[in-house]
């Protein structure tokens, strides 16, 4: 189960303690921020996309939406999301848990510009009842994010 690897990456990291299994779904922004008692733009959602046959995942914002202008000026390819099987299957964790944390070989992670304006974020933890606060440098740190981008809009 994806959970647990997520939690096993923590547990290595010493963080085991702050991953939060919650009684209720956290499986969407607005449920996740339902649950934790945040604003939904404070949720770090994590989006699955398929470039030049990768998996790539974007974190952003829970407020923002990507704008497939930037998103292809910055992978020069129209935005294609994975379906949830292939999410399954090539990240490794399944849609509604969907996060940047012991994830399969070969992907890559991007954060985006929409969740440096928060001091913590809260991303799922690999189900759709689960959650971790990170600063951003600790969401950059355990997500082994290749970098940021702007691909969002609506966040400003």
């Amino acid at each position: 189960m994806s959970i647990e690897k997520v939690k096993a990456y923590f547990a290595s990291q010493g963080m085991l303690e702050r991953v939060m299994e919650l009684p209720v779904s956290s499986a969407t922004v607005d449920l996740a921020a339902q649950a934790l008692g945040v604003e939904g733009s404070r949720i770090a959602k994590t989006l699955s996309f398929m470039v030049q046959d990768k998996p790539v995942l974007v974190v952003a914002a829970g407020d923002a939406r990507i704008d497939n202008a930037k998103y292809k000026a910055f992978f020069h390819t129209k935005a294609k999301m994975l379906s949830h099987e292939e999410a399954a299957q090539l990240i490794g964790h399944a849609v509604g848990g969907v996060c940047p944390f012991a994830v399969n070989a070969g992907v890559a992670v991007y954060l985006d510009e929409s969740l440096k304006r928060f001091q913590t974020v809260f991303p799922a933890c690999g189900s759709g009842n689960s959650a971790i606060e990170l600063t951003i440098p600790e969401l950059e740190q355990h997500s082994m994010c290749l970098q940021w981008v702007d691909v969002c809009k609506n966040w400003e």
